[in-house]
């Protein structure tokens, strides 16, 4: 086997951070593990869209605050053009807005930069997969915010489709998984919806956490 076949089953990934210090040192604690290939970086927002749909990586260790564009910007629009792209927030910022913010925008994860490098690497792994991961601070927030839900409880297949939609799963790719329609996906989602009260993709990721339907 060549090193080009070796490459293949790399994780990709691309670094998003506007201090060359943390960039520096991601690259180096990310440098003990041989599935992940840093393939790209940049230190703004804007520039990091052009890069990203060049180079399409498997996963963007996102930062917020950022020059020209900020990392919740940038990762709505990655997420909206690269459907295989995953975006991981990394941040100093632990506060309920930043994270809810993030999550509507498309993000699979967020993780403190204060975090340890054994986690920054099972959240990379996590989110490839196409799976959550959230510090466990991060996690303490979203289950401390108020959740508008209702008194119904959610039925055991309603559940399972709650966790396939908090992982960011399409209502076709869920469909897919669960062998059943599109039309039927997406009327257990009004479903969800309406018992728990529930409008945005934030809520039902929080909810999904706090009830222990994801990963954290």
């Amino acid at each position: 086997m060549n090193s080009d076949e070796l490459d293949v089953k790399k994780i990709t990934v691309m670094l998003v951070d506007d201090h060359p210090m943390v960039q520096g040192g991601l690259r180096a604690c990310l440098s003990f593990y041989e599935d992940i290939k840093i393939v790209g970086s940049t230190t703004e927002g804007k520039e990091a869209l052009n890069k990203a749909l060049e180079l399409k990586p498997d996963v963007i260790l996102m930062d917020i605050s950022m020059p020209f564009m900020n990392g919740i910007d940038a990762t709505e629009i990655i997420t909206e053009q690269l459907d295989d792209t995953k975006v991981l927030i990394f941040s100093m910022h632990d506060s309920a807005e930043f994270v809810t913010s993030s999550i509507q925008a498309g993000a699979s994860g967020y993780i403190l930069k204060d975090t340890t490098s054994e986690e920054v690497y099972y959240a990379i792994k996590a989110v490839s997969n196409g799976k959550t991961h959230f510090s466990s601070s991060i996690a303490k927030v979203l289950v401390e915010s108020p959740v508008r839900a209702g008194n119904e409880k959610l039925t055991t297949r309603e559940q399972v489709i709650l966790s396939y939609i908090a992982q960011g799963n399409s209502s076709k790719e869920i469909a897919r998984k669960l062998n059943i329609s599109f039309r039927t996906v997406e009327a257990h989602r009004r479903n969800i919806k309406a018992k728990l009260n529930i409008d945005s993709l934030a809520e039902l990721v929080r909810y999904a956490v706090n009830h222990g339907l994801v990963e954290s």
